[in-house]
């Protein structure tokens, strides 16, 4: 009778819970990035847009395989584990640069991706220490 009742209270919380991506950001909190849609995390850093390319890049060619690089846009599309990997760095000023990771395998979201690929990236960033478990 108790666990039919605990049970029955649990499941608005279960309700309001489901799908919410956002409550889940995993170790990239403490990189400055936030989750904006399901299938992107995005965050700014205090580092040329040289310097994110080229990390970007880096990061990509080791986790996966890149498909299509636009240095003028600087936009790369790579293939991580399955996944379509879209990396966009935009420079917002000479020392200021934000950092959008967006994963899809086949039509749907996958975060887990976005955050892996966004924490290598900012991790390797000089001057970024990250805590390895």
């Amino acid at each position: 009778m108790f666990s039919v009742f605990k049970k029955i209270l649990m499941l608005p919380v279960l309700i309001s819970l489901s799908g919410c991506v956002y409550l889940v950001v995993g170790s990239i909190g403490a990189l400055g990035g936030y989750v904006v849609s399901p299938d992107t995390v995005e965050g700014s850093t205090l580092h040329d847009g040289q310097t994110v390319w080229e990390q970007s890049l880096e990061v990509l060619e080791i986790m996966g395989t890149i498909r299509e690089k636009s240095e003028d846009s600087q936009i790369v599309l790579a293939d991580v584990n399955g996944t379509r990997v879209t990396v966009s760095v935009i420079p917002m000023g000479p020392n200021q640069t934000t950092l959008r990771v967006k994963s899809r395998k086949m039509m749907f979201p996958k975060i887990s991706i976005s955050q892996n690929v966004y924490v290598k990236i900012m991790g390797g960033l000089p001057g970024t220490m990250i805590d390895s478990p």
